[in-house]
């Protein structure tokens, strides 16, 4: 497998470069590169992707910041990006070229008519809620997906069967129309796509009657998405061509899975571990004792140490999330709390009486232990 180079060093770039400048660099590089510039050259092709790759990671500060601590490793695992950094393709590159810089006049330049391209669908975006138990592990789930895919009856082209598509009259076929300015200064053009055919030079003579010309119809699918283990709410997974489909058989959208942790009834999330909490009573606290507590598997056995306080954590290793960047599992803490009792019986009020008095005895007098401890401001407090 090759190695990636530095995003830093291919572009020419100091590693505490402002966005601005990993922005100019790129432009620089994209414009050399452009498939469009270089017809059949593989290596320019290569080095597009990689450019505009280097320029995704760098002019997003979260990314970034995962690639400056991790390097490539830290964008493997992807969840939560726009694009999925280990099958980054020529696709990709070139929808993250024209969102944030245009055509620039390419189209006349690389020897394309502007708004020839074709229309591309929408992203559709869900929010899938998911359980501790399904984060502890991953988890694949079945979507039912509504979206726009090809008409069935026109085979996504808009037209009806046994019709076809003619010249568009307005644009005589360019997906173009120019028009000519005259000022003080000279003779001025300007080209824009043709509003008639969306910049496509072709209409539909007889339009589909299902989809109405538009090529696409609604439809329902079942679908696997496959989560990792130790995502959190916030984190998304990007499908491509999953999206709606667009107008005539236009480039397909992404579907864009929005994750959401959902509140659990014995546990709250902390990074990859998790907390419960569990009662005791004071014998318990004061003897000794071994427990069966919940966990995100079924049940485990945590031993409580003789003499335990209210309020201290035990640690079950292992026994959390499983980390969403490596292998290691968070742990499972126990928090300790020593229960005392609203209302007891005859005979455990004599036998507290009794304890009561030993505690006297033993102590030499009545009263509490007050413990001191430092303050804030350094002044001991009582």
């Amino acid at each position: 497998m090759t190695r990636k180079r530095d995003y830093y060093d291919f572009l020419g770039l100091p590693r505490e470069a402002s966005v601005e400048e990993v922005k100019k660099a790129y432009r620089a590089l994209a414009l050399k590169y452009h498939p469009d510039r270089n017809p059949g050259d593989t290596s320019s092709e290569d080095k597009f992707k990689e450019a505009t790759e280097a320029y995704e990671v760098l002019r997003d500060s979260e990314k970034r910041a995962l690639y400056d601590r991790y390097g490539h490793a830290g964008l493997s695992r992807g969840a939560g990006f726009e694009f999925d950094f280990g099958g980054f393709d020529l696709a990709d590159a070139l929808r993250a070229f024209m969102r944030d810089f245009g055509d620039f006049g390419l189209g006349d330049l690389f020897g394309g008519p502007p708004g020839a391209a074709e229309t591309r669908g929408s992203d559709i975006r869900i929010t899938l809620g998911l359980t501790l138990e399904e984060i502890a592990e991953g988890v694949e789930k079945s979507l039912r997906l509504k979206r726009l895919g090809k008409c069935d009856t026109c085979g996504g082209s808009g037209a009806a069967p046994g019709s076809g598509k003619a010249a568009c009259q307005s644009c005589g076929g360019t997906g173009q129309i120019r028009h000519v300015q005259r000022t003080f200064f000279g003779q001025f053009m300007s080209v824009a796509p043709c509003a008639r055919c969306g910049g496509r030079g072709s209409v539909i003579k007889d339009p589909c009657s299902k989809c109405r010309g538009q090529g696409r119809a609604q439809t329902e699918e079942t679908i696997e998405v496959q989560i990792p283990a130790g995502v959190s709410t916030g984190n998304y997974i990007p499908k491509k061509g999953l999206g709606n489909v667009g107008p005539q058989s236009g480039p397909v959208g992404d579907l864009i899975v929005f994750l959401e942790e959902k509140s659990h009834d014995v546990f709250v999330r902390d990074g990859d571990s998790v907390v419960c909490d569990v009662e005791i009573s004071f014998s318990q606290a004061t003897l000794g004792t071994k427990l069966e507590v919940p966990s995100l598997r079924g049940t485990e056995e945590v031993k409580v140490p003789a003499g335990t306080q209210s309020g201290s954590v035990l640690k079950l290793s292992g026994k959390g999330i499983r980390s969403l960047h490596g292998h290691r599992r968070g742990d499972q803490l126990v928090r300790v709390h020593v229960r005392t009792p609203s209302k007891v019986s005859a005979r455990e009020k004599e036998l507290l009486e009794e304890l009561s008095r030993i505690e006297k005895t033993g102590s030499g007098k009545d009263g509490c232990t007050v413990r001191r401890r430092h303050g804030p401001t350094g002044a001991r407090e009582e």
